[in-house]
Parts: structure tokens; sequence; C-alpha cells
């Protein structure tokens, strides 16, 4: 049977001469066979790539999903860091104020919030981080600039408040028997004679400790004549103390001493009708009222400093 024939006949429009092929049934087979398997070779094939193709594009949205990933925690470190910048700034800025100087900025430095915007691609992260990491380092700058000028601006108050408790040492500001009454004003009086009498009486009993009232240099501790033994120390800024009367003098000429430190003993030396301290204050050579004195610096003097 598969040597059977078949005839194809192809019969021109007009006529003519009539063209016959003949196939054989085994022919007809190989040609349908070859047929089908060159159809189901070419779909396999397309059924492969399609497969393939799929899967790649699986493959890239997987990695598109990690990358994503990745700028979002990148985005997310760069979003604290911001924060921090800003932070950062903003305390160099309260510090300034602070120390009450103004420290000029690196160039370009600018505020995090205004000039950094959040990632949405690779391209996004290098350009932000990069914003950031000029930023950084600008402003490390500036808060190292701001360091130095707050360590110059401390040491200078501190030299100033050393120099301000320098000046308040040296003025008058104690009572030099500590809690005795004045007994004697600085003013005109009858007793024992009649004069001004240019400093105050301080209530003391013999032996009673003397003490300086501000600090300073012994630029006598010696008689002298109705003072009696008499201590007159130097305060440095035209403030001399006198005190007259003692009984003992515990330091010497050009001695440094302190305010409060036990300099005598009260006694009754000199022309005096009884044991106390006489205790006067020169300013610049001219004997001055001590009473505002006995119990700090007065209000008009610290003004002045």
């Amino acid at each position: 049977m598969l040597k059977e024939r078949y005839y194809i006949k192809i019969v021109p429009h007009r006529g003519e001469t009539v063209h016959r092929f003949a196939l054989a049934r085994n022919h007809i087979i190989i040609a349908a066979s070859s047929l089908a398997i060159i159809i189901f070779g070419s779909l396999l094939f397309a059924s492969v790539q399609v497969a393939r193709a799929h899967a790649q594009v699986a493959q890239f949205r997987t990695q598109a999903t990690a990358e994503q990933s990745r700028i979002s925690k990148i985005d997310h470190t760069a979003t604290a860091l911001q924060a921090q910048l800003s932070h950062l700034q903003r305390e160099n800025s309260e510090i300034q104020k602070l120390i009450g100087v103004k420290v000029t900025p690196p160039r370009g430095l600018t505020h995090t919030s205004r000039s950094v915007p959040h990632a949405r691609s690779l391209s996004d992260v290098e350009a932000r981080l990069n914003v950031l990491s000029r930023q950084s380092a600008q402003t490390a700058a500036l808060s190292k600039k701001i360091h130095s000028a707050a360590l110059i601006a401390l040491n200078m108050r501190r030299e100033e408040a050393a120099r301000r408790a320098s000046a308040l040492a040296a003025i008058p500001s104690i009572d030099p028997v500590e809690g005795a009454p004045v007994i004697g004003c600085f003013c005109y009086r009858s007793y024992p004679d009649v004069e001004f009498h240019e400093g105050v009486d301080i209530a003391a009993d013999y032996g009673t400790p003397v003490r300086a009232s501000a600090a300073g240099t012994i630029v006598a501790a010696s008689y002298d004549g109705g003072y009696g033994l008499k201590i007159d120390i130097d305060h440095g800024n035209g403030y001399h103390t006198w005190y007259a009367h003692l009984e003992v003098a515990l330091v010497s000429v050009g001695q440094h001493v302190y305010k409060g430190e036990v300099i005598g003993h009260a006694g009754a030396t000199g022309f005096a009708t009884g044991p106390h301290l006489h205790y006067q204050i020169m300013l610049n050579g001219v004997a001055i009222d001590p009473t505002p004195y006995l119990n700090g610096v007065p209000a008009n003097v610290l003004a002045a400093l």
C-alpha cells in the first residue's frame, strides 16, 4: 500500500498542457512527519525561550527588589545622619550664643534638611551621600572652630573672673573683729578729745583676734604715737586699712596677707581709754567711713568694678 500513487494535476486557466505530478504514499507520510517534527521542535524551542525569559524576568525582579531594599536602608541611614547633622548645627548655633562669639562657617555650609533630597535610585543615593559627606566635613570644621573660640572665650572669662575675684579680695569688706559692735563712729566727738574721729572703734577685749578686712601687703606693723601698735595694710588699689591699739602684731612688713587672716590681737596701746580696735580705711590718702565696708563691698564700689 505504501507504493500506491497519488496524482496532482495542475490545469492552466486557458487549458494549455496539464501538468501532472505523481506522489507515492510513503512520500506523503515522510513529508507530513517531517512537518510535524519541525512544528513540534519549533514549539519546544519557543517554550524553552519563554521559560528562560520568565526566569530572567523573575531574577531581575528579585535583584530590583533587593536593590531597592538596599537603597531604602542607605536612605534611612542617610536620614539619621542628616538629623544628627541638623542637631549638631543647632547646638553650634546655641554655643555661639552662649559664648557671645560669632564663628564664620566654612564656605558652602548649608542646612541639611534643605539640601539633601531623599534617594529614589542608586544615582540619588550617591548624590545624597556626597552632599552629606561634604556637609559633615564642613560641620565638623565649624565645630572645631567653635570649640577653639569657646576655649578662648572661657579662658577670657576665667581671667576676667579671676581679676574680679582678685579685685574684690583687695577691697575691705569684712568686720575685722567678727561679730563685735561698733562703739565709736566716724564722726566729730568731744570725748576723749574734741576732734573728728577718722575711723570706727570696734568692741574687743584684750587678746581678741583681729582679721585683715582685705588681701594686701603689710607696710607697717609698729608703734605710731596715739595709735599705739598699728598695722597698715596696702591693698594695691588705693585702699589702705589701719588696725590700731593692738596688743600684739602677728605679721611683719612686706608680708602678704589674705582677707580674713588673723594679723594681731586687740589691746589698749597708745592713747586708749580701754581695750578696743580702732579701724580706719584710707582711700587715696583720705580717710573714709569704714561702716559701709563692714558687711561687704558697697554697691557703688561694686558697680565701678
